[in-house]
């Protein structure tokens, strides 16, 4: 096979702290590359590096002749007045219908083609990322974090997409099931170092458990042999006859060095407190209805939710999943109806946008102190911290220096040491390295409060999940299979969907789609939709400003502006909701 890149000795440093430390490894065609390693390490770096967007500081990086890079980036490509279709034959320099045909890919259809692409769901704008890039036909791709924030049915999209793939690609991802699906080698970017297994992840994490067992009985060796040396050191170094024999002992025992273990990518484990094991129902939600006072989301829920229940709440995004869970968790008024938790439940509750609540002249430190139950000992708050990488000097950062990524851990190890017997949780996932995710749900799964999560991220739910409900066209319903029977049907309903769509014409004049459908009943629903939009726009304007401020004054803390980013957020959320209603609308 022809090889795509060669990357040799690759050195980069910022300042004293090393990322890359003569990375080294190779590319060729139809390769399908995992690409782990614990946040930091320098994967999304090494990514930069590869496509010109950092320098690096030694080393060399040799793309070879007929060698296409398509790089998809969490940045938007598109303009704010770009339209679907214009923007990608714009991108791609192609006819319609060829663009048409790989959207099709990702279920973007027809009646979608003039929406300004800033209107769009998420996981719609990530879909066209990702047309947008294949449409220039790249022989290797470098994806980071594809799927992160991708409802399922996207991520399925991708999946079965990334399996029939015919060249090569590099994917970053902390989902270990998505790695399974869509990767057959995995590199490892560890201390600086790149290693690349040419099989699977979990051949690899096996063989990697396998390598260290080894370790552990050949530093045992090692071990023993010293303890042999010293004893006759000991015993004959004062005796005149035995103190030359003595010095060669020790000097024998100073060659002798164990070799360093380090943590492979499945050990980490969280200890979470125990809480007290009770019996009885949890929750009862008796025909709510949720929303907003101009706009209702879903309605006529009824839901009986047992004591130490794990029930992951599902659905596409815009549907109402954030909406439901706020409801529940108090945050957010229900519009009829009502629900009731049980006797002596405590709650927490970690939204998305709480990291952002934080005090910035708090440290970490004082931050889970003086958040965690009084009369906790000091050893469980270094230990919680240590789950989430708050290590040593680590602790006394002040909040106000700490990533996106840092704020988020800290509030999960805070809300973990308190006893909660209830945990709702949206989201808990993101910015977190898939051995901490996964130790996140083996720590979870162990415990014995009731919670209520919502993930994209499979492994996660897969893990911990023991209950589903599903939140899908303005209803909130018990979703009486497991998760794999969820996958497995929302599967079966894609390939019929991407059948469908193969078999017929896939481009058509949108006015003969809807011939007949009810005129007046059309123009209204795109009266309505052309207003959302123009209302989500002004928003994410205002979004931005807020968030830029942020980031130029991130020493302040505006109880103010985080009170704004909150509303706009849930406002951002409700009107995507309606927007999503209104297209199931269109196509009826």
């Amino acid at each position: 096979m022809a090889t795509l890149l060669q990357i040799t000795g690759l050195h980069k440093s910022y300042g004293s702290h090393v990322i890359l430390d003569g990375a080294s490894f190779t590319v060729s065609e139809k390769q399908k590359i995992a690409v782990v390693g614990r946040n930091g390490a320098g994967k999304s770096t090494l990514f930069k590096i590869i496509v010109g967007e950092e320098d690096l500081t030694e080393g060399d990086v040799k793309i070879f002749p007929g060698t296409k890079i398509g790089y998809l980036t969490q940045n938007n490509p598109y303009g704010d007045e770009d339209k679907v279709m214009d923007f990608l034959m714009k991108s791609s320099k192609k006819e319609d219908f060829v663009c048409a045909k790989v959207a099709g890919q990702f279920q973007i259809k027809t009646d979608l083609f003039d929406r300004k692409i800033s209107s769009l769901p998420g996981g719609y704008q990530m879909r066209l990322k990702l047309v947008s890039m294949l449409l220039e036909e790249p022989n290797l791709l470098l994806l980071d974090e594809p799927t992160n924030y991708l409802d399922l049915s996207t991520q399925l999209l991708l999946e079965k997409f990334l399996k029939n793939y015919k060249a090569a690609f590099l994917l970053i991802s902390h989902d270990r099931e998505f790695i399974k699906k869509t990767c057959n080698q995995t590199l490892e970017i560890d201390q600086g170092k790149t290693f690349l297994f040419p099989q699977s992840i979990e051949e690899y994490l096996a063989y990697k458990v396998e390598k260290i067992a080894s370790t552990e009985k050949a530093n045992q060796k090692i071990e023993v042999q010293k303890q042999h040396l010293q004893k006759f050191v000991d015993r004959f170094k004062a005796k005149a006859s035995k103190a030359t024999q003595a010095k060669s002992k020790m000097k024998q025992i100073q060659k002798l060095k164990t070799i360093e273990i380090v943590n492979p990518i499945s050990t980490s484990k969280i200890r979470i407190p125990k809480v007290e094991d009770k019996k009885g129902v949890a929750l009862i939600v008796d025909d709510l209805a949720i929303g907003y006072p101009e706009k209702k989301i879903a309605d006529k829920i009824f839901l009986e939710i047992e004591r130490g229940e794990h029930i992951a709440i599902v659905g596409d995004n815009g549907q109402g999943k954030t909406t439901f869970l706020k409801t529940i968790a108090g945050e957010l008024c229900s519009i009829s109806g009502k629900f009731k938790w049980g006797a002596n439940i405590q709650i927490g509750y970690y939204a998305q946008h709480t990291p952002m609540t934080l005090d910035n002249s708090d440290t970490v430190k004082g931050y889970l102190e003086r958040t965690a139950p009084e009369g906790t000992k000091d050893r469980d708050i270094f230990e919680m911290a240590g789950n989430f990488l708050f290590k040593d000097d680590a602790l006394k950062k002040q909040i106000s220096v700490l990533s996106g990524g840092e704020r988020a851990r800290l509030c999960l190890a805070s809300m973990l040491l308190n006893k909660n017997s209830v945990l709702l949780l949206d989201e808990p996932t993101n910015h977190l390295d898939f051995e901490t995710v996964e130790a996140l749900a083996g720590a979870l799964k162990e415990s014995t409060s009731t919670i209520l999560f919502i993930s994209h991220n499979r492994t996660f739910v897969d893990a911990l999940a023991n209950g589903i409900v599903e939140v899908k066209n303005g209803k909130v319903t018990r979703f009486h299979h497991n998760y794999e029977e969820y996958v497995y049907l929302l599967n079966k309903d894609i390939d019929n969907d991407l059948s469908s769509l193969s078999k017929g014409v896939v481009l058509e004049n949108s006015e003969n789609g809807k011939k007949q459908k009810n005129r007046e009943k059309i123009k209204e629903i795109t009266r309505k939709i052309r207003k959302l939009e123009a209302e989500m726009k002004k928003l994410e304007e205002e979004k931005f400003l807020l968030l830029s401020w942020f980031e130029k004054n991130f020493k302040e803390f505006s109880p103010e502006k985080n009170k704004r980013l909150s509303a706009i957020n849930d406002l951002l959320a409700k009107k995507e909701g309606e927007w999503l209603l209104l297209q199931v609308d269109l196509e009826q």
